[in-house]
């Protein structure tokens, strides 16, 4: 009797020891759990913070309702050509859709520019390098894009063109919506080449 009894208590015992280690083991499971999902918000967090702001430039609209996410992916677009004034570098790129007219012979064939096409004039602050062993200036800071999209419904008034300029401040590393650029912002100034299709430069040997 005596024997039953002790070793009654002798299990209970060890079952009340093992008690507080079972809770202890399964709170720190809970907390190891805990501390996983609050590391993975945090990362998930962090990145998309980082994807609205890589985007944030293309959540724009000039004041003439022009989208700069209308240009989406110009950084990779065709060169068609470039030009310089005394203050600015310019490198004009467009769109697949513009860059086919260009080669089929659009505007010098008397056609026009199909619905859809887009270019992009995109301008630099120049500066003297330092590094030719010759004189060249190169792109400084990056100061503007200038675009202009093809929408005949939208643009009756300015021949079938809607122009916007967006602008950058290398300081921020922002993009602004130009707060002067109407949708006509350009049309006085590319009336002159209306013959050919409003466009100043031709598609440039290459």
């Amino acid at each position: 009797m005596e024997s039953t009894m002790s070793k009654r208590t002798t299990e209970s015992v060890a079952q009340a020891q093992e008690a507080p280690n079972t809770e202890t083991h399964t709170a720190g499971k809970q907390f190891a759990v805990f501390t996983f999902i609050a590391a993975a918000a945090a990362v998930f967090a962090i990145l998309v913070a980082a994807a609205v702001y890589a985007q944030d430039k293309y959540s724009l609209k000039s004041p003439g309702e022009i989208a700069f996410s209308d240009f989406k992916g110009y950084e990779d677009w065709a060169v068609v050509s470039s030009a310089r004034t005394d203050e600015v570098l310019k490198v004009i790129v467009a769109n697949p859709a513009m860059i086919s007219a260009f080669k089929s012979g659009v505007p010098g064939n008397g056609q026009v520019f199909p619905e859809g096409s887009m270019i992009v004039k995109l301008q630099w602050k120049p500066k003297r390098s330092t590094e030719a062993p010759f004189a060249v200036d190169v792109p400084d800071v990056f100061k503007q894009a200038f675009v202009m999209e093809k929408d005949s419904k939208r643009f009756p008034k300015t021949g079938g063109w809607g122009y916007a300029v967006f602008n950058y401040d290398a300081a921020s590393d922002k993009f602004t919506a130009d707060p002067k650029s109407l949708s006509d912002c350009g049309y006085a100034c590319h009336t002159p080449v209306k013959a050919k299709d409003y466009i100043f430069h031709p598609y440039q040997k290459r």
